[in-house]
Order: structure tokens, then C-alpha cells, then sequence
């Protein structure tokens, strides 16, 4: 009797408490409504555009007939996705992007944290302003540009490199046209895009450590390049682990549009990834449950991924990404 009695009494005197906190949310609501409103052209795009696409999905468990559409085509189940864990082709595509990423994570991942150290020691502000602009111009070129330049630079009749090695008495090269060199071709393409604009979040963790640090190591007669590895180094650690772990959750994001635009089928056992090789069979070949069911195989890979990536987040840095 007497625990009913105190739970009521409780509950009267929660009662209005509640009643209060949802009055003052309604009351930040109301009060932040214009803000709210901006919001609405981003919540439309990412329903129209994210969201209702997704229906297609569907796509990936019929033999769809373009013709009949998605409510006629006959459903098949898993049919697609059998087709694609026997098929050879997919298999090499899979391998190929697994070892493009992998290459990208392992060479190029670590230059960007270099070049903000790097940058982050230069004293003349001129000379270091002039260096940053250099290097985040080319991440403002598309892929088309970039590809053309590249194959002009790299053509064995007349391109520069390949001027080069004939000076130096060497015999020219058919870099994207040799299975050997294409990947190496890609990985530094990519670096050469997008290292110095990949250096901008390093380069805002740096500026978020406390000068006294460097102050108090000065003092104790730390030079800089002990202070770049006792300080800066340790300082943006985090950040580091926080990037690392959001490439790793697209692993199978090789760079389709990069790729698209520089390989040919000569090249396509060692750079066929797999976005390259959705848009070939899907839009080449008309199969579009295969390509789908291959698109959707990628995306819960990617979305495990980025789960996964997050569970480590939270133990490396006791915290979520989101």
C-alpha cells in the first residue's frame, strides 16, 4: 500500500515536469521555425532522389523485362545472386577492386598527414598559402579533364613520359594499355587529385592543438621535429583513426568514374571494378536484374563495412562516428 501510494505521488510530481519539457520543445520548435523550413529542400532531395529509387531494389530478385516492367517481370528470388557468386567474371571485378581500394588506402592514405605536417612548419605564409592553392587545384578538375591529360602525357606516340624514357634510351610504354601498369596508372591519378584537398581536415586538426604545448616542449628544448612527433603527430591521432575508419567503409568504392574514363577492354582483368563492371553489363548488356543484384551486393558489403568501421570507432576512440 504505502509503495502504490509513493509511486502515485511520483507520478503527480513528474507529471508536470513533462508537461513542462514538452512545452519548452514546442516552444524551441516554434521559435527555431525558420530554421526548420531550410530544411525541407534537403529532406525533399534526399526523399526523391535517396529514398524512392530504393524501390528498384526489386529489380535484383526478377529477370526484369524492360518491356513488362517491375510489376510484370517474373521473380526469380536469389536466382541472380547464385549467377553472380559462380560467375568468374564477378569474382576477378571483386578482386580487382579489393586490390585497387587497398592500394589507394596503403600509398596514398598516409601522404595527406604528411603534407599537413609538412605544411604545418612552414614559416613563410606566402610560400605555404601558394603551396595549398597549388595542391587542391586539381581536385577541383573533373575526371574527364584529368583523364585526357593523363593519356595525352602517358600516349607511347608522343607523350611526354614516354619522350623521357626514349631519351633516356629506353623503349616507350603503353601505360594504359598494359595490364601491368594500369592499377599503378590509377593509384596515381587518384593521389594526384586528391592528396592536397584530403590534407585540409589534417591541416584543421592541427589547428585545433593548443600552442601552449609547443610553447612549454620549446622551453624544455624539444626541437620542431620533436614537436611535429610529440605534439602534432599524437594531437591529430584521433582524427587520423577517424578518417582510416571511414575509408575502410569504402573499401569497395575503387573510383568508378575515374576508371570509366581512362580503361578500355584491354585492361578490364586488372581494372574492371565493380562499379565499372554494373554500368558495363547493365547498360552494355541490358541485364539489369544482374547489375542490380551486383549493385545491391556492394551496398550491404559497403553498409557492413561502415558499421563495423563504427563499433571499432567506439573502442579506439569512445565514440560513434555518428
Amino acid at each position: 500500500m504505502h509503495t502504490s501510494t509513493t509511486a502515485n505521488m511520483d507520478s503527480q510530481k513528474l507529471g508536470p515536469r513533462l508537461a513542462v519539457k514538452r512545452n519548452s520543445k514546442w516552444k524551441l520548435f516554434r521559435s527555431h521555425l525558420d530554421l526548420y523550413a531550410l530544411l525541407i529542400p534537403g529532406l525533399m532531395f534526399l526523399l526523391l532522389f535517396k529514398y524512392t529509387p530504393m524501390y528498384g531494389i526489386v529489380i535484383a530478385f526478377q529477370d526484369f523485362n524492360i518491356f513488362d516492367g517491375i510489376t510484370g517481370s517474373t521473380w526469380v528470388g536469389l536466382e541472380q545472386f547464385r549467377k553472380l557468386v559462380h560467375s568468374d567474371e564477378f569474382i576477378q571485378v571483386f578482386v580487382n577492386t579489393l586490390v585497387i581500394s587497398f592500394y589507394k588506402i596503403v600509398l596514398l592514405f598516409p601522404i595527406p598527414i604528411a603534407v599537413a605536417l609538412l605544411l604545418n612548419e612552414v614559416r613563410r605564409m606566402l610560400f605555404k598559402r601558394t603551396v595549398q592553392t597549388i595542391i587542391y587545384l586539381p581536385h577541383f578538375l573533373s575526371w574527364v579533364i584529368i583523364s585526357g591529360l593523363f593519356i595525352n602525357i602517358l600516349s607511347p606516340s608522343g607523350g611526354l613520359v614516354n619522350q623521357f624514357l626514349q631519351w633516356l634510351g629506353a623503349e616507350p610504354v603503353s601505360f594504359l594499355l598494359d595490364n601491368a601498369y594500369f592499377r599503378n596508372v590509377v593509384v596515381f591519378t587518384a593521389g594526384w587529385k586528391e592528396v592536397g584537398w584530403n590534407a585540409i581536415i589534417f591541416i584543421a586538426a592541427i589547428a585545433g592543438i593548443e600552442q601552449e604545448q609547443y610553447e612549454a616542449a620549446a622551453i624544455d628544448g624539444a626541437g620542431r621535429i620533436k614537436q611535429m612527433l610529440y605534439i602534432t603527430l599524437p594531437g591529430i591521432m584521433p582524427t587520423i583513426v577517424l578518417m582510416f575508419i571511414l575509408r575502410i567503409g569504402h573499401l569497395l568504392d575503387a573510383g568508378t568514374e575515374q576508371i570509366l574514363t581512362l580503361y578500355n577492354p584491354v585492361v578490364y582483368q586488372s581494372g574492371d571494378v565493380i562499379g565499372t563492371y554494373v554500368y558495363r553489363v547493365g547498360l552494355g548488356k541490358m541485364d539489369y536484374s544482374f547489375s542490380t543484384a551486383v549493385g545491391l551486393f556492394n551496398s550491404v558489403v559497403g553498409f557492413l563495412l561502415i558499421i563495423s568501421g563504427n563499433m571499432l570507432s567506439k573502442k579506439l576512440l569512445n565514440r560513434s562516428i555518428w
